[in-house]
């Protein structure tokens, strides 16, 4: 019986001893709270928030679908994300159109010569968003510039539109001029004096001997295969020789923001011998364009050539020097100061080269000019390179469509295409295997000396600066 009590005795106890487990956690609970009135997030708990965490606990409300969820973010009232986005650039854009319209008048109505810049701009703008959004899976991006040519192209092949969008030739290369000289700046202020230091001989090989086998080799395809004057052929030798520094200064620019290759120093010797390369062509086209329509002897033309080098380097060895110390660092506004400078003396030295009829030497006093001030200004360049960059950013579209925009389908015929591109391809080979040779004992590996010839390819700038003028003559 003893026994039988104490197990009924100890069952009793359980329960009593649960229950006031319980009791003392809900008085611990009640403890905190009295202790810590705050919420979680240390906001005080209103009788709102009461009642809001009360009926999430006793409920939860089913989610809405996410295509509602956006579709009812995209129709807001007042509109917000994406709506919003395009009722603001649509209204920016009439209104930039407004403003000019009612200072210049006709010349901002269609047919005009600045409703048309306005429209390649935006058209060249919307062209390069549209095709960086086809993404291909094994492939890298497909650069904005296609678009922007692509959208150029169209504009002057449409019948409809070329009536109405139409640009002059005065302000098509003036804006063309104006692109190159910025990005000469860019290309200035990215080289790097160490490596090229290091290259300076394969720097050298590189800016002469590619463009000569080039322009030499299409001068001869160019003779016997269209039958162009040997004058003629070589003019179109040093056109085509010409590499685009607004298709390969970007893109060694962002390699070496990426780290790719710096430490060989391959973007710099690209853009450093590319820019010369430039010149080089520039230099040789106009003397063969001297020498095709008799301005002088052959002895003068040439001369002329080398004096264009002389009073590049010269002008661009004193202007250098000068906006080293000009402004001084204890300036306010440094970065805004210099940057106008730099890109101001560089646009004028384009156009006074090509006033005083030495074209070749506007590009050269740029890119010394840029290479010295940015030495000069050390760490402090990389501002003044977002600065330019976004200078770049607004020539960039007006550059590549109205690039696309010289081209026009009525004017070819197909039995010239086909000539022409057999000369370009034959041509292209040749420099590629040039340019491998050498590169040869330079210290890179395989497939760096592969990328440096491959990535002499683009053509776009150089030539419609220099080519155009003779098609419109």
């Amino acid at each position: 019986m003893e026994n039988q009590d104490k197990t009924i005795n100890h069952e009793d106890s359980e329960p009593s001893t649960e229950v006031n487990h319980t009791a003392s956690r809900c008085q611990e609970k009640q403890e905190e709270t009295v202790m810590n009135p705050r919420g979680i997030d240390g906001n005080e708990p209103t009788e709102g928030s009461n009642l809001l965490n009360s009926n999430e606990k006793m409920q939860e409300t089913p989610a809405e679908p996410n295509h509602l969820q956006r579709l009812r973010q995209t129709f807001a009232c007042p509109p917000r994300g994406l709506l919003d986005r395009v009722i603001t650039n649509v209204t920016m854009v009439v209104l930039l159109w407004a403003i000019v319209w009612s200072i210049t008048g006709p010349e901002c109505l269609p047919g005009g010569n600045l409703f048309g810049i306005i429209i390649l701009f935006y058209c060249a703008v919307i062209g390069g968003k549209l095709l960086g959004l086809i993404k291909l899976p094994t492939l890298p991006p497909l650069p904005p510039l296609l678009g922007m040519l692509l959208a150029g192209f169209l504009i002057r092949n449409i019948p409809v539109i070329s009536d109405n969008v139409q640009i002059k030739h005065k302000w098509s290369s003036a804006l063309r001029s104006i692109a190159l000289a910025v990005i000469l700046v860019r290309a200035g202020l990215g080289l790097d004096s160490n490596a090229l230091k290091k290259l300076k001989g394969v720097c050298v090989r590189l800016s002469l001997g590619p463009c000569l086998v080039e322009a030499c080799a299409s001068a001869l395809l160019a003779h016997f295969l269209m039958g162009l004057p040997w004058q003629w052929g070589f003019m179109l030798g040093f056109v085509l020789g010409a590499v685009s520094p607004a298709v390969v200064v970007p893109s060694m620019l962002l390699l070496q923001e990426g780290g790719y290759g710096v430490e060989k120093g391959v973007p710099t010797l690209l853009m450093a011998a590319g820019s010369f390369d430039d010149i080089l062509a520039i230099t040789g086209f106009n003397t063969c364009l001297g020498m095709a329509f008799s301005t002088g002897s052959t002895v003068f033309n040439v001369l002329k050539g080398v004096l264009e080098v002389v009073i590049g380097m010269a002008t661009g060895l004193l202007l250098g020097f000068f906006i080293q110390y000009f402004p001084s660092s204890d300036q306010d506004k440094l970065v805004w100061k210099r940057a106008f400078l730099v890109l101001g003396l560089s646009v004028l030295a384009v156009f006074s080269s090509l006033y005083f009829g030495f074209p070749g030497s506007g590009g050269l006093c740029t890119l010394v000019l840029a290479f010295l001030a940015g030495k000069g200004w050390a760490s402090a360049k990389a501002d003044i390179e977002k600065v330019i960059a976004v200078a770049w950013f607004i020539f960039q579209p007006l550059l590549f469509g109205l690039i696309g925009a010289e081209v026009s389908i009525t004017s070819l015929r197909p039995e010239t295409v086909g000539l022409c591109v057999a000369t370009l391809g034959i041509a292209v080979l040749i420099r590629i295997l040039a340019t491998y040779l050498l590169v040869c004992f330079a210290g890179f590996n395989f497939k760096e000396k592969i990328f440096i010839s491959f990535a002499w390819l683009p053509k776009a700038t150089v030539q419609c600066s220099m080519g155009i003028p003779e098609l419109a003559g």
